[in-house]
């Protein structure tokens, strides 16, 4: 990205200006285009009311051959020059060879216009699909390509606009109003209110407080607001969404794959099966005339050509990851959206996922040895150095005096935090942490139904502290749906305490759960699951101990607002919006694009096939099957492009 400073005062003068040379462009690139295509028209037009009128003896002989190849040129020679490319590189049967032969052999027996016309069309198809392409392709840019080109930064005592790949972690940026967020960061001011819709999909401005995590792709609604950055741009939640969404149009489905395959197979043997055509009658057909079998074989390859096919289940596929982008879904490839689709059985973590993930302290108990808040300093310096939700709750408690700070602190998977505050050992975590540091505790808290933080010091239990979590707004509403979208079994599987990972199952409804498992505990749980027969499993998940769980089911599945990085790099599908409910939504589209795909194919392989025969037994001219093929292809190029169209609420 190329770097410049803009005077703000000047900024909309500039887009403006920009915007200006821009559509200049596009209408030039546009007559370009388009312009080989409306001069062969027009000189076929031209030709064949000279050609049919007898008036104008002159359009005779060579004249007539002349005026039909300057026809031809602008049109059939890009598609010879690449013809040729594929043959250079040892790929002889491609669309653009079978083409080729088909218009140069009907100028060989003398039919110029129906030669100019098979490229003519051919051309005008590749247009539309190219156009349908970009199009689809350029909607799911568009729906994320909200790169921010400014950051107006506080350097030196002033604000400064510089690029946002020039922003350190830490330094305070200005967004007015209408702007985008450079950056992800943390709200500096007291209150904001975004346009979030690029990002999540979602419509309803996000109302954030001071401290609050803002994120860049963002567009500040309301008044000046100044944020903190927490991250370089490169690392940031837009910056890493086009790049999946980049990578997403290039990992390629399995239909997608075959087809492709099907027709580096199918090509050849169209056009053996034409040379067979043109020559195999004069061994079986009494009044054989070769004139009369190469023009069937010619009609034959036209709509042989596998082009349409080809074009038609990608665009399908475009629509598809353009349909989720939209609603906050991110697939990072097209196989995913078939995968969606044979998903029967789905498993979910709770917090965070069916949860807010926003705790709060509820009680709080210690000793005789603590009081109160020493014991919640010490519990506060180790928290410090987690992510956790319920970590975060506990920070939200308020002490007076200088806090402690805790050194050498280390994670202890699915058991809680080890480290050093004040001289002391403290352990923060849940009774298999303590346990396994032959620390007593009292069987009371068995019958604790909230999370619960248990914690030691110096070897000894000093006291815990009780969070609870609620349930998302359409927590509900989300098992209602997936159910409906076809999935048989609905599992949750939890870190947290089984007691509660049991109440919040039973409140939605959900077929099975298990809680204090660990991270290889879950993932027993998932390889148990595939080994069942015709059992394909989705898993939803959204924290560090969740990555391996995601990489190992059949679709994992990220919350993507909560989520940590870990889970979101190794998942399949992010759900921007942090919605339950979004999962039902990306089955439907799933299922959707395959029908559509697979409607293509049906299509293109009906019609040709029938065009084919009809071609072979001399029953149809080249006329009939250039247009049959150029009609197939906008057929399914309009039935691909609804999938941009449709509404998934």
């Amino acid at each position: 990205m190329k770097k410049r400073k803009v005077n703000l005062r000047d900024l909309k003068t500039t887009e403006h200006s920009n915007g200006h040379n821009h559509d200049y462009a596009g209408n030039t690139s546009i007559i370009k285009t388009y312009l080989p295509a409306i001069f062969s028209f027009i000189m076929l037009m031209i030709g064949i009311v000279l050609n049919y009128f007898e008036t104008y003896s002159f359009f005779d002989g060579w004249i007539r051959i002349i005026w039909y190849i300057v026809a031809y040129i602008p049109v059939g020679f890009p598609v010879i020059k690449e013809g040729w490319k594929s043959i250079i590189k040892g790929d002889f049967f491609t669309e653009f060879f079978l083409m080729s032969i088909a218009t140069i052999g009907a100028f060989s027996i003398g039919e110029y216009p129906e030669g100019v016309a098979v490229m003519l069309f051919y051309a005008v198809g590749e247009l539309f699909q190219g156009a349908a392409v970009k199009r689809a392709k350029g909607n799911i840019k568009a729906l994320l390509d909200v790169r921010p080109n400014e950051a107006l930064v506080f350097r030196n005592n002033t604000y400064i606009s510089i690029n946002p790949e020039s922003v350190e972690i830490g330094e305070k940026i200005q967004i007015r109003v209408g702007e985008k967020v450079p950056l992800d960061g943390i709200l500096l001011s007291d209150k904001a209110s975004f346009n979030t819709a690029a990002l999540t999909g979602e419509s309803k401005p996000d109302t954030l407080k001071k401290g609050e995590s803002v994120f860049a792709g963002s567009i500040n609604l309301a008044g000046v607001i100044d944020i903190e950055a927490t991250k370089e741009f490169k690392d940031s939640s837009i910056a890493r969404i086009l790049n999946l969404v980049q990578n997403a149009t290039a990992r390629k489905s399995k239909t997608e794959l075959f087809i492709r395959k099907f027709a580096r197979i199918y090509t050849p043997i169209v056009v053996y099966l034409a040379i067979g055509l043109t020559l195999l009658p004069y061994f079986f057909v009494d009044d054989y005339v070769f004139r009369d079998w190469l023009y069937r074989a010619l009609i034959f390859l036209v709509i042989s050509c596998p082009c349409a096919l080809v074009i038609s289940i990608p665009l399908g596929y475009f629509g598809g990851l353009g349909a989720a982008s939209r609603n906050g879904i991110l697939l990072k490839g097209a196989s995913f959206l078939d995968s969606m689709t044979k998903i029967n059985t789905v498993v979910m973590d709770k917090t965070g996922t069916v949860t807010k993930g926003v705790f709060k302290i509820q009680d709080l108990v210690t000793d005789q040895i603590f009081t109160e808040v020493e014991f919640m300093k010490y519990l506060i310096a180790i928290e410090e150095q987690s992510t956790h939700p319920i970590a975060k709750a506990i920070l939200e408690y308020k002490t007076e005096g200088e806090g402690f700070k805790a050194t050498d602190v280390s994670e202890i998977a699915g058991k809680g935090l080890k480290g050093i505050v004040n001289g002391k050992t403290i352990l923060a975590g849940n009774k298999a942490l303590l346990i396994s540091n032959q620390i007593n505790v009292s069987t009371e808290i068995d019958n604790i139904v909230e999370s619960i933080v248990l914690v030691a010091i110096d070897g000894k239990f000093a006291g815990y502290v009780t969070v609870a979590d609620e349930l998302k707004d359409d927590a509900h509403q989300a098992i209602k749906e997936i159910r409906a979208a076809g999935i048989t079994k609905i599992i949750m599987l939890s870190g947290d305490k089984d007691s509660i990972t049991q109440k919040v199952a039973k409140q939605l409804g959900i077929d099975w759960a298990k809680g204090g498992l660990l991270p290889e505990d879950k993932l027993e749980e998932v390889e148990k699951l595939k080994k069942l027969p015709s059992t394909k499993v989705a898993f939803i998940g959204d924290g560090i101990n969740d990555a391996p769980v995601l990489a190992v089911s059949d679709i994992g599945i990220a919350m993507g607002g909560l989520g940590s990085d870990v889970a979101i790099e190794t998942a399949d599908v992010i759900i921007q919006t942090d919605q339950p409910s979004k999962i039902a939504k990306a089955i439907k589209i799933g299922k959707s694009t395959r029908s559509i795909v697979w409607q293509n194919i049906a299509l293109a392989f009906g019609v040709k096939v029938i065009v084919l025969a009809l071609g072979a037994g001399g029953l149809a001219t080249m006329w009939e099957a250039v247009f049959a093929d150029v009609g197939v292809a906008l057929l399914a190029i309009l039935n691909a492009v609804r999938l941009q169209r449709m509404n998934w609420d």
